[in-house]
């Protein structure tokens, strides 16, 4: 790995990274936030946060102010990039913002040529929290969240790995991905246009066809002045999914709030406490 950057903050460390990805087959990287307790070699439990549509690992780290409190509760932070990059990956054809890099939607792609590196649910879920198992004082304990796609990739990794983390939850989420612009064009993009292939990157039909033994709670925060709620976001379906199974999902719909980190840096420190009560 190659050090990218490092900042101290609130007595912990700020780091980024960047390393040679065997899944995605090209450079990666990640930002990691490391607590003060960890200057004493003392192990903690880690959070992965999975960042939007055109974001990278240095918005979350830098708009949502969650370091104090992760500080506090003693809970590690990473935040891996959302998709893979470099010159000879490929991108939406027509430059879109939605598709293509800063877009990968934490799945496996399958289609060409995107399939070669787009592996982003093999990254998240494998070859990064190996990394970090092995270079970082933490824990066995994970959690996972994120925003929008990347409350979409949280929600589906959580749901579909239940056993490697102890809790998820989101903000502004794509819950129902097989439904929404967003989510078809990608899906068609990355995985072809049989659907039956899309069901595993779909938090609502994951919710809808799994039996579930050993539930891991979930937290959802929502802004009801969010321009995309309608359209793109539908947590009504996530919801509804739930309540048939009786599963211990959280919904918080909040009033005045927007898609912005404006949002996120106003409930962060709630997820931070959800997460660290379940460790």
């Amino acid at each position: 790995m190659e050090l990218v950057a490092s900042n101290k903050v609130v007595g912990g460390w700020h780091k980024r990274y960047r390393h040679a990805s065997t899944t995605t087959q090209c450079d990666m990287t990640f930002a990691v936030f490391l607590p003060e307790i960890t200057n004493t070699g003392q192990k903690v439990p880690v959070l992965y946060w999975l960042s939007g549509l055109t974001c990278t690992d240095e918005n979350f780290m830098q708009k949502a102010g969650a370091f104090k409190v992760a500080n506090e509760l003693g809970i590690a932070i990473v935040a891996p990039d959302t998709s893979p990059r470099g010159d000879n990956v490929p991108d939406d054809p027509k430059g879109d913002y939605d598709f293509g890099l800063g877009a990968g939607f934490y799945l496996n792609a399958t289609m060409p040529p995107f399939d070669k590196h787009y592996q982003m649910y093999d990254y998240v879920v494998t070859e990064l929290p190996q990394l970090i198992k092995s270079h970082f004082p933490v824990t066995q304990q994970q959690a996972i969240s994120g925003h929008s796609m990347g409350g979409h990739g949280a929600l589906t990794i959580g749901l579909r790995n239940i056993e490697q983390y102890s809790s998820i939850s989101a903000f502004s989420p794509i819950v129902h991905p097989q439904q929404c612009p967003w989510g078809i064009k990608a899906f068609t993009g990355y995985l072809g246009i049989d659907t039956k292939t899309w069901q595993k990157y779909d938090a609502t039909a994951l919710m809808s066809t799994n039996e579930f033994e050993q539930p891991i709670p979930i937290l959802i925060d929502q802004g009801d002045a969010d321009g995309f709620l309608d359209e793109q976001l539908q947590p009504w379906h996530l919801q509804k999914a739930a309540e048939h199974i009786n599963y211990p999902l959280t919904f918080n719909m909040r009033e005045g709030y927007d898609h912005s980190y404006f949002f996120i840096s106003s409930f962060i420190d709630e997820h931070l406490r959800f997460h660290a009560s379940h460790f």
